[in-house]
């Protein structure tokens, strides 16, 4: 079974590989299944049919490529770069968030993408 998935947002493709996470099967379990994007800053989230519990390990300041799930709003997160939250250089996510996968494309790609933008997410098939 892959462990890979795809993410399409506009006309962006990311992949991506899941961790082994409660959060991350929680996901795995309930693709495929599209939404619409969101932006704020340098960020990308959309609603998802999953609910996670908060994570031990859970944070707010990302690294580029990891894939954050923000348990508040049922949201995964992508942030690329500076947010309103951001202080200096750091990408920061309006709360504390699970890393639930990493990104395998550059997320920087998803610069163009903008709120309404189509977002669909899948198993990539090994």
């Amino acid at each position: 079974m892959s462990n890979k998935i795809l993410i399409s947002i506009g006309k962006v493709k990311i992949e991506a590989e899941l961790l082994d996470t409660p959060t991350a099967r929680n996901i795995k379990d309930a693709l495929p299944f599209g939404s619409k994007a969101q932006t704020w800053g340098e960020e990308v989230y959309f609603e998802t049919p999953v609910m996670a519990e908060l994570e031990d390990d859970a944070k707010d300041v990302v690294q580029a490529g990891e894939l954050a799930f923000w348990t508040e709003g049922d949201c995964i997160a992508i942030g690329f770069g500076k947010t309103p939250a951001s202080q200096g250089d750091e990408i920061r996510l309006a709360t504390k968030t699970n890393i639930w996968a990493h990104a395998v494309t550059d997320v920087t790609l998803l610069k163009p993408c903008k709120s309404g933008d189509f977002v669909f997410i899948e198993m990539l098939q090994s």
